[in-house]
């Protein structure tokens, strides 16, 4: 069994505005072993960090691992092998950005779950919904306003981020569906969104029997509901149907923030996706009115880490980039920096996002117990968060569970 012992590790897992003093961290097989002050173990790889900054595994809570384009609806058309090939290219890159865990919102299948776990090449963890539920005309529903070809009932297509379903019944039929079908959660668009050609941002997508129905599922599993949501009112009333992960969040108000604190809501903002959709979408497809749609929501996202913050309101790390787009994941710590200490951004990708996963003391933190996911930083990203960008360029070492995928001491 492989046994690596690193010393001289400074510590840096968002839970201190600094990083730790000088620590030892034993790592044995794909777990680590024990965290102190110092450590012996005798035939273990010893790798002295003294001057660099230990991390553990990055987590981005919110991406699309089979958005090899950023026109979604051509996406959908694309035959599965090209698919697959292209999501294990984006996967790839992840990981070696440091990004050892990622929470797919719609798309990833458990095919595709299972062959990353039997596939020669790593990749990062991968958490998934399978297919994002949306009604006709929703969110996912890629048909233009004189399209009247009949509502596609299923996304078994491995490039389709969403299936449709209408009416209480087939929510019900299709989140048991991507439960039987190994998803760790069921994701609902429950508000109009910037790729889908019929659904203005203000649009509410779905009845609230029909969210009520996704989480009453859900809950029955023993897992939750995450929904896609922009305006105030749409995130209201998802948090009043039981909706626990809050994605995008750009228009939220203060008391609506509040009453997500007091129904124990996460929110995963992506704001980076929003700064880049502007500039490249339209030199990579994305339509003319998905453009327009753009600074609607993209202008009020900063504020909204504010008012998050100042409610209290749990932020996990997301990004929700498609396309060419990916190679920006890690701006968003940037980003999110103009606003937010330092610390708290990097917790954004380790312990909350980990919490939101329920993979609390697995990932996301580095102590006796949870996975060897860790990276090396060349410097202090706590000073520095641009550390984390530049696709991996200053992380000299990326171990993903007990194994270097990077290893450039």
């Amino acid at each position: 069994m492989t046994t690596i012992l690193f010393e001289n590790a400074r510590i840096a897992d968002g839970t201190s505005p600094e990083p730790s003093e000088p620590m030892s961290v034993f790592v044995e097989g794909d777990m680590i072993r024990e965290v102190s002050p110092s450590i012996n173990s005798a035939g273990a790889q010893r790798i002295n960090l003294a001057g660099k900054v230990l991390m553990p595994g990055l987590i981005d809570a919110h991406v699309h691992v089979i958005a090899g384009m950023a026109n979604l609806g051509q996406n959908a058309k694309l035959p599965d092998p090209i698919v697959t090939v292209r999501a294990f290219k984006i996967m790839g890159d992840m990981l070696m950005r440091g990004f050892t865990t990622v929470r797919d919102l719609g798309g990833a299948t458990s095919g595709l779950l299972a062959a990353t776990q039997e596939a020669p090449w790593p990749t990062p963890r991968l958490n998934i919904c399978g297919k994002a539920l949306s009604q006709s005309g929703g969110h996912t529903d890629y048909r233009g306003p004189y399209d009247d070809t009949p509502t596609p009932k299923t996304g078994h297509a491995l490039g389709n981020l969403g299936r449709i379903c209408d009416g209480v019944p087939e929510v019900r039929k299709a989140a048991r569906e991507e439960l039987k079908s190994a998803a760790h959660f069921i994701k609902v668009m429950a508000n109009g969104g910037i790729a889908s050609p019929t659904d203005p941002i203000h649009f509410l997508g779905f009845s609230r029997e029909e969210l009520i129905a996704a989480v009453e599922e859900a809950e029955n599993a023993g897992t939750y509901v995450a929904a896609h949501l922009y305006t105030d009112k749409a995130i209201r009333r998802a948090i009043e149907c039981g909706i626990h992960s809050l994605e995008h969040c750009n228009l939220i108000t203060s008391d609506t923030a509040k009453f997500a604190v007091e129904n124990g809501c996460i929110s995963v903002p992506t704001l980076v996706t929003y700064e880049k959709l502007g500039v490249e979408g339209p030199a990579l497809g994305l339509p003319p009115a998905s453009v327009a749609k753009v600074d609607s929501v993209r202008l009020a996202g900063m504020e909204s880490l504010t008012i998050m913050r100042e409610a209290g309101l749990p932020m996990a790390y997301g990004t929700d980039l498609l396309g060419e787009m990916h190679r920006h994941q890690s701006e968003e710590f940037v980003i999110r920096s103009r606003v937010l200490p330092a610390h708290e951004v990097i917790a954004s990708a380790t312990h909350v996002a980990a919490k939101l996963l329920r993979m609390e003391g697995k990932i996301g933190c580095i102590a006796p117990g949870a996975f060897a996911d860790l990276i090396v930083i060349d410097g202090n990203p706590l000073d520095d968060m641009s550390l984390l960008t530049d696709q991996g360029a200053r992380m000299p070492i990326i171990i993903r569970g007990g194994h270097f995928v990077k290893n450039r001491r």
